[in-house]
């Protein structure tokens, strides 16, 4: 069971998200918050796997509750939801350690899958949040030169999905191929991009147009 809870200053956004997460069987809403503070005390209250937080509430930001959950609950994963997708902020949420992020504007299906996701361990973008950091780094690494790696035939067909946030089990019936060879594969990706982490060599991969998203 995946331990939720949903933070929104707007009361009638979080009886919406927790009624559509509660239909899930793997999924259970343990807490709701309506600003930064309340986040807190949900945290020192209840066993909590996914954090799902607004940007910009009371008390505390996104960006400020995801830097105190990374220090005091680092086994919490982060999942941003809001309607923000400015390069300032996707920028400020995914340094501050924010496992996912995606907007309000979408689905509950994309929404369970993020939060099983990030549960797993995985990143998880929004496409349209993608675009915003590939266009981004378009315009701020216009000139730079981006860094020679050689990657494999069958690494530059992981590579990709691992930017869509797809889960090992996915990739390797995807791809046909074993879940422990899609590891290995995740594993070399990361070294050769000299990435600290997958959420980094997602942030590389697009940052170097290692990756072509549709």
């Amino acid at each position: 069971m995946i331990n939720v809870i949903i933070a929104d200053d707007h009361e009638i956004v979080i009886d919406g998200l927790a009624s559509i997460l509660n239909k899930e069987d793997d999924i259970n809403v343990v807490g709701k918050a309506m600003n930064g503070n309340d986040v807190i005390k949900l945290l020192r209250n209840c066993r909590v796997d996914v954090a799902v937080l607004d940007i910009e509430m009371p008390g505390k930001t996104g960006v400020e509750l995801s830097l105190y959950i990374k220090k005091n609950y680092p086994d919490v994963k982060i999942l941003i939801l809001t309607m923000y997708k400015t390069q300032e902020f996707v920028s400020q949420i995914i340094s501050a350690g924010a496992n996912g992020y995606i907007l309000k504007n979408k689905g509950s299906e994309e929404l369970v899958k993020a939060i099983r996701a990030v549960k797993e361990g995985h990143s998880y973008i929004g496409q349209e949040i993608t675009e915003v950091l590939i266009e981004a780094m378009k315009t701020k690494n216009k000139k730079d030169k981006i860094p020679e790696v050689k990657f494999t035939k069958r690494e530059k067909e992981v590579l990709p999905l691992i930017v869509e946030g797809r889960t090992a089990r996915e990739i390797a019936e995807m791809l046909y191929i074993g879940r422990a060879t899609v590891e290995t594969h995740r594993k070399n990706l990361i070294e050769k991009a000299g990435a600290a982490n997958v959420r980094e060599l997602i942030r590389l991969a697009i940052k170097n147009g290692w990756v072509k998203l549709n």
